[in-house]
């Protein structure tokens, strides 16, 4: 297990912060030549970078054209970029005019957006490009109008604009450059409430319209002291941020905890670079979602499947040695001499698998969903202090999370200080803390349903609490798959099961009401053409003239992977979905999340087959 290495701690307290304006305020007071953020300049083509003091001083020109617009206190604007510097100085200048911010996933559908803006009435917007804006224009008539109420629309990057200022088309539309001054005065910071509105985090519900998350500074503020008190991070800290900062997660953590421990943060330039950008930045820290790590385990698992025998043999027994050597390290298992063969092992398998995620990362942290067990044993075998946590945008968000020196990877460890957890009817994971949201917006109902009067939110969540106070997440209320032999079955380790074998890219488990389970699966591309060649098959796996054999292969598989569950919940149907589901079909929330509603909807023929004559 790697060590963290010596630098300067300078946290900055909540009381000394007070908001998250005043949280920017202390740090360019503290470390104004210090790096704040590096980017990459599309125009240079160079990485670039900008000081404490230089964000202080741009943030001064956001905010005195924000003052241009007929704005007060408590007024609403939107944001809906990628990660940049650009997204932290129109923030920064918002709060300090005791604005609300309200951010947009770049990946959402133009209707969502449109709803959003509407329902927070938010007056001003800033876009990345054009083509955010034409997307929004080209909804239909009844849609569109709820953009009307908007009164300015920047663009950052508004080359199709030109250098004439405002769009003909429509006045509220302008260039940033034209919109910003060259220069203004001192940064106004003019919001002391610190338990007053900061911002609205709709969150992308998986059924049903988004509601706005109201959080104050006070909320975030706590939240990202107290994770600072369980992960330590220094000014000598580097992370590489590409989790969308309308993510409540990466905002917390890539944005207000590193300003608050002045660590650099780095914005990959795109998905599509991540792992080049790994290779550039070479950062400390990293927090993530399953996702990417499954990504990379996947293509692990599909280049030693095409790799010699010994190759595989050596990989899985570096991880074994691995895993033993940290189940020693965290003081529940005995020593073993084959530990004595991990320097070897670490040069021959660990290193050069680490290497590519920039071989300096001291801890990730991955929250946001479940972390499959088997992705997460292969990670902290090769040496990869790998923490997994866990949080809700209801709650600013992190709850629990696992500590370097007291990591259980089935779990979402214990709680952060200041939370409290305990078990609600049907085991619900209710939580309580200064981390807990004033409500939804303009949705004094929806709030009523999720926090009770004496504070406790309840976070839809089954849960199991051990002794120790680690938190063991094992289902989801309303996800749970009820048969009509009375069974309950939380779907989502099952699904996290199947995914295990690198063939399958997607999974959803179905069968409420029904009398058994079945599964519909997307396949991973490069995975499915080895898979074809290997059973012989000419044509697309659902051709009606091999349907038959597919299923037959492929729920072989399907129950290798789920053997160790209960009998009533085996799976004896699956099906093959040609199209991934994604953002931009409805399938998943911008959070990656599975709209199983719609999901179910949109393939309700093929579930049917399933059962029919059943």
């Amino acid at each position: 297990m790697q060590t963290k290495p010596q630098g300067m701690i300078d946290v900055i307290p909540v009381e000394q912060a007070k908001t998250l304006d005043g949280l920017f305020r202390e740090r360019v007071q503290r470390s104004p030549e210090n790096v704040a953020y590096r980017y990459f300049n599309a125009i240079t083509e160079q990485w670039a970078s900008y000081t404490w003091g230089e964000m202080n001083r741009f943030v001064s020109c956001w905010q005195a054209a924000l003052g241009q617009e007929t704005l007060v206190r408590g007024d609403r604007v939107a944001v809906m970029m990628r990660n940049c510097p650009e997204w932290v100085m129109f923030e920064q200048a918002a709060l300090g005019l005791g604005l609300v911010v309200v951010p947009l996933y770049t990946e959402d559908r133009a209707e969502n957006a449109a709803y959003i803006l509407q329902h927070s009435g938010a007056k001003v917007l800033l876009l990345e490009n054009l083509k955010q804006w034409n997307e929004l224009l080209a909804l239909p008539a009844e849609i569109k109008q709820q953009t009307d109420e908007l009164q300015r629309i920047a663009i950052l990057h508004s080359a199709e604009l030109g250098s004439t200022g405002s769009d003909a088309k429509d006045p509220r539309v302008i260039p940033v450059h034209d919109w910003l001054p060259a220069q203004a005065g001192d940064v106004q910071h003019l919001n002391e409430d610190v338990h007053s509105l900061a911002t609205i985090v709709y969150t992308s519900g998986t059924s049903g319209p988004p509601k706005g998350v109201m959080l104050s500074h006070h909320n975030i503020l706590t939240n990202a002291h107290a994770s600072l008190e369980v992960i330590a991070i220094s000014q000598q800290d580097l992370l590489l941020s590409f989790l969308p900062l309308s993510h409540t997660f990466e905002r917390t953590s890539a944005y207000y905890l590193a300003m608050m421990a002045g660590a650099t943060t780095a914005y990959n330039r795109a998905i599509s670079e991540l792992q080049q950008d790994f290779l550039i930045i070479q950062p400390t820290l990293m927090f993530s979602v399953p996702r990417i790590f499954e990504r990379i385990n996947s293509g692990i698992q599909a280049k030693l499947a095409d790799g010699p025998a010994f190759a595989r043999w050596l990989f899985n027994f570096a991880v074994d040695v691995g895993c033993s050597r940290f189940e020693h390290q965290q003081g529940r298992g005995a020593w073993n001499p084959k530990h004595l063969l991990w320097p070897i092992l670490k040069r021959l398998v660990a290193d050069k698998v680490l290497n590519k995620l920039g071989g300096r990362l001291l801890y990730v942290i991955s929250g946001g969903a479940e972390l499959s067990p088997g992705v997460s044993r292969t990670f902290i075998g090769l040496g990869l202090s790998l923490l997994q946590g866990y949080g809700m945008t209801e709650s600013s968000p992190v709850v629990s999370v696992n500590r370097p020196d007291d990591n259980i990877p089935a779990s979402v460890g214990r709680t952060i200080p200041g939370v409290e957890v305990k078990l609600g009817e049907q085991d619900a994971l209710l939580i309580r803390g200064p981390n807990v949201m004033l409500g939804y917006w303009n949705n004094p109902e929806a709030t009523k349903q999720v926090i009770s009067s004496d504070g406790w939110l309840n976070s839809g969540d089954i849960a199991r609490i051990d002794d120790q106070g680690h938190i063991f997440i094992t289902g989801r209320l309303k996800e749970i798959i009820v048969l009509s032999t009375g069974e309950k079955i939380p779907p989502a380790d099952m699904e996290s099961a199947i995914k295990r074998d690198s063939l399958f890219e997607q999974v959803m488990i179905v069968g409420e009401a029904r009398s058994f389970l079945s599964v519909l699966v997307v396949c991973n591309a490069g995975a499915k053409e080895k898979f074809m060649a290997r059973y012989g098959f000419d044509h697309a796996l659902n051709q009606e003239g091999q349907k038959n054999r597919v299923e037959e292969v492929l729920l072989d598989r399907v129950t290798r992977q789920t053997s160790g569950f209960p009998g009533y919940a085996r799976i004896r149907r699956v099906a093959v979905i040609d199209e991934p589901w994604t953002v931009e079909n409805g399938l998943l929330t911008p959070t990656q999340k599975l709209k199983r509603g719609k999901v179910m909807e949109k393939y309700r023929e093929v579930i049917d087959q399933f059962y029919v004559g059943r």
